[in-house]
């Protein structure tokens, strides 16, 4: 199965573009074991049915091409030069079409897209999150100008023609800046301001600012696998560090989990987590707000420990200073959940360097199908 992009070679996002999907999971397959066996067995890699149209979570660049008109799409790897694009292989069909009819009405109503060097114009991205399981949408208008009013008439039009949007949202971002989103509130202009999925047989809101798997297909998965490896026999106390809206620390209550306790830095995120576990009805898992590295080294210092704690970081993966709090705090078992197997192997070097601890195994998920990129969820017990 392999299917070749018109716009592969102009955008550089698909490493894989093209190559037959067995041949992407081999190459990703001898990447992991490279990195990981050294560490312990590596299982075969997970890949999907499907493997495109999966990803959920649509950003798109606005701006106008060499005759004028007005076109979306992505900045090329690496550089400020807009792509424009109007099918994708990775986004999901729902999205793409919600995002060709913001495409068509703004060209209705009149609404010129913004230039980041002049500050002319008014519309600058659009952000689309799918909830796949309940087909709802959430779309985010981001404005360059804090003049902007969308008219009712364009969020009724777009309401109208695609009953999966729940809501809409405005966000000025003004500055000069690669970020989509600015740090300002994300005005509600239709709807709750938020859309719910279902993962894992638990109900999750997602907001425009929170981090939520881009493949659902592939996050149950890869949860599920989580889950099976923690071992729960109910009178666990589990920390789930970097949690986020709580995603793996809610699914981890509801495995049979005796208490969970999320951190996270982000207050917004903290206060979604919150309400995830209420929607839930899950009343054993809490959620601080705190740096995670300190929070640990607290409950080190003050005697307390953790059978399990789960790590889910960023690409760049943890820093020492984070592992060592971890080692201090000694849990029975690790599980680590890495998108970057290169970060992934670093932090297991030091894990296994400077504490008693070893890696039990790995299991690769393919979350990035036609990418470069693999997830991979990792086994580290006490020994």
């Amino acid at each position: 199965m392999a299917k070749m992009c018109p716009k592969a070679g102009a955008c550089g996002a698909c490493a894989y573009n093209g190559v037959k999907y067995s041949k992407q999971l081999e190459r990703k397959q001898e990447l992991v074991d490279s990195l990981l066996m050294p560490f312990g067995p590596v299982a075969p890699i997970l890949g999907m049915e499907n493997p495109f149209n999966y990803r959920n979570k649509v950003q798109s660049v606005f701006g106008t091409d060499s005759r004028g008109n007005m076109v979306s799409g992505i900045y090329r790897e690496g550089t400020h030069k807009l792509i424009p694009v109007r099918d994708c292989m990775l986004e999901d069909l729902e999205a793409d079409s919600v995002l060709a009819t913001i495409r068509e009405l703004l060209k209705g109503f009149k609404v010129p897209p913004y230039d980041e060097d002049m500050k002319t114009g008014v519309i600058r991205h659009v952000l689309i999150r799918r909830a796949v399981s309940t087909n709802q949408t959430l779309v985010v208008l981001v404005s360059g100008s804090h003049t902007f009013k969308p008219k009712d008439a364009f969020i009724s039009e777009l309401v109208s023609r695609h009953p999966s949007v729940k809501t809409v949202l405005l966000n000025i971002n003004d500055q000069k800046t690669s970020m989509v989103l600015s740090d300002g509130p994300c005005k509600v202009l239709y709807g709750e301001g938020w859309i719910e999925d279902e993962l894992c047989g638990l109900r999750f809101r997602i907001s425009a600012k929170s981090f939520y798997q881009v493949n659902a297909v592939q996050a149950a998965k890869l949860y599920t696998i989580a889950m099976r490896m923690a071992r729960f026999k109910g009178d666990e106390s589990v920390i789930d560090a970097y949690c986020g809206t709580g995603t793996i620390g809610l699914i981890a209550a509801s495995w049979g989990a005796g208490s969970v306790t999320g951190i996270e830095l982000n207050p917004s995120a903290v206060e979604d987590a919150k309400a995830n576990a209420q929607l839930n009805g899950i009343t054993n898992a809490s959620f601080i707000c705190a740096d995670a590295s300190s929070e640990l080294k607290r409950m080190a210092k003050e005697g307390m420990t953790a059978d399990v704690v789960f790590l889910d970081p960023p690409r760049s993966g943890s820093d020492e200073r984070f592992l060592a709090s971890v080692i201090k705090l000694s849990p029975k078992t690790v599980i680590y959940i890495s998108c970057n197997p290169e970060t992934l192997a670093r932090d297991l070097r030091y894990i296994t360097k400077m504490g008693p601890y070893r890696m039990v195994g790995a299991q690769p998920v393919d979350m990035f199908p036609q990418t470069g990129h693999c997830e991979n969820v990792v086994l580290i017990t006490r020994t």
